[in-house]
């Protein structure tokens, strides 16, 4: 089975304003809401792979009965815990002349209610999956990544963390099976700025030594490189088209890279997979469909990647 850990569900509200003005009134031009949030962009781009899987998370409010609803249509299973206080977030994300995101706080999470992540989470099994991904909210301890990762420690679990400088380096002594820094979070981790693929690799296998098994480096219109536990490092290109949203490539190249993996465990296909995802995303207004991500799967096959 395979399990997403969002901790702070939104429902993303996406506008577009043709030349945004500060101060002034600005009426849309298009507008689309969608169920937000990284585990649960992976949750979806995994179910249009073919892959059931159960989203865990928190919600709260009339805007969590409404995540609630709204993932069922998505094609896989939830399991949220219910939260008292506060509501589940409104994420405002507004393209014009420059892409700005106003992001809400979310619900207060108590300890009571970590504690019930935690009971869910003691029912995976050795070869499950668990996807951890995204920011940690103001009401929970910021070491809830290791905390999880030691409960689950020795296990057989694959777990997979996409994260942010000490989210993603103080995990990596209970060796997560994928991590996913792009090549500027790979430099901010170690205090300098990368130039060019042999110094992402060098530093990619850095982590390696810290514990990460395979290391899965995005570099945007530069491709993206992975480094495996078996010591193999591939490099994939990118297919052409234009890029028409941010939101949610990293996550679809995740749940690409799992898709893959899980089909026939070959790393290679796995990035490939992956770089298809998360491109397909990229040049749609939301997340990518099946179609879109094996056209471009297939563009990159021929091109030699």
């Amino acid at each position: 089975m395979i399990y997403t850990v969002t901790f702070n569900p939104a429902l993303d509200y996406v506008v577009r304003v043709d030349h945004f003005a500060l101060g002034a009134v600005n009426r849309t031009e298009q507008e689309s809401i969608y169920y937000g949030g990284k585990g649960l962009n992976v949750s979806a781009v995994l179910s249009t792979l073919g892959y059931g899987n159960t989203a865990l998370g928190f919600v709260a409010g009339f805007t969590g009965d409404e995540i609630e609803r709204g993932v069922k249509g998505l094609g896989f299973q939830s399991d949220f815990i219910r939260v008292e206080k506060g509501l589940s977030r409104i994420n405002v994300k507004l393209r014009s002349q420059e892409e700005t995101e106003i992001n809400g706080m979310g619900p207060e999470i108590t300890g009571e209610d970590v504690k019930q992540l935690f009971e869910k989470l003691d029912r995976l099994t050795a070869g499950d999956v668990l996807v951890l991904s995204g920011s940690i909210p103001k009401s929970i301890d910021d070491d809830i990544y290791e905390r999880i990762m030691e409960s689950l420690d020795g296990r057989g679990v694959r777990i997979v963390v996409d994260a942010t400088k000490d989210l993603l380096i103080n995990v990596l002594p209970y060796h997560p099976f994928l991590i996913k820094p792009n090549n500027h979070e790979l430099g901010e981790m170690f205090g300098v700025t990368l130039h060019g693929p042999e110094e992402i690799i060098d530093y990619g296998k850095r982590l390696q030594e810290k514990g990460a098994k395979n290391v899965l480096i995005s570099m945007a219109g530069d491709g993206a490189i992975l480094i495996t536990e078996k010591e193999e490092v591939f490099r994939m290109g990118v297919p052409e088209g234009t890029v028409k949203n941010s939101v949610g490539a990293g996550d679809s190249m995740v749940a690409g890279f799992i898709a893959g993996y899980l089909e026939n465990g070959s790393f290679k296909h796995a990035l490939r997979l992956g770089s298809a995802a998360g491109s397909a995303s990229a040049f749609s207004e939301g997340l990518a469909g099946r179609e879109d991500i094996m056209r471009l799967y297939e563009e990159l096959s021929k091109e030699g990647f």
